[in-house]
């Protein structure tokens, strides 16, 4: 039982390296079927359970930059709406055929805040360039 057990944990050692080196956004779109398989499922599944965010962040977010704030927020419930079944559509679909060679899935950003923004648009890094404040 010892020997599972620390072969257990010598194998989650071992993996954690190769599985830190992409995320699954990169390993959907892969060439390998192994890790094209893995990242569509697992990027299937976060949009699928996590769908439902877009809606109060499109809300806030509208609301925020749109006066009366009341008709941006309403603006912002329409657009979270459209996103909330693009990303539940692009989920059921990578869950669906992330088994299928050669398909690697319709993509919707990872960003919440505009879903359909994609990669090469967004700097996940960066920080904010410039700061703004509002005095009412």
């Amino acid at each position: 039982m010892k020997k599972v057990f620390v072969l257990g944990i010598l194998s989650c050692f071992f993996f954690s390296t190769t599985l830190e080196a992409k995320d699954i956004w990169e390993m959907a779109g892969s060439s390998n079927y192994g890790e094209k398989a893995g990242g569509m499922l697992g990027r299937g599944l976060l949009n699928a359970t996590t769908c439902f965010v877009d809606i109060p962040v499109q809300m806030v977010n509208s609301a925020q930059k749109h006066k009366p704030e009341f008709l941006g927020a309403v603006g912002g419930l329409a657009m979270g709406s459209a996103c909330t079944v693009l990303r539940a559509a692009s989920g059921v679909i990578d869950v669906a055929g992330f088994w299928i060679p050669g398909f690697n899935g319709v993509p919707v950003s990872r960003s919440y805040v505009n879903c359909l923004e994609t990669a090469a648009e967004l700097d996940y890094g960066a920080p904010p360039t410039t700061l703004t404040s509002s005095t009412n």
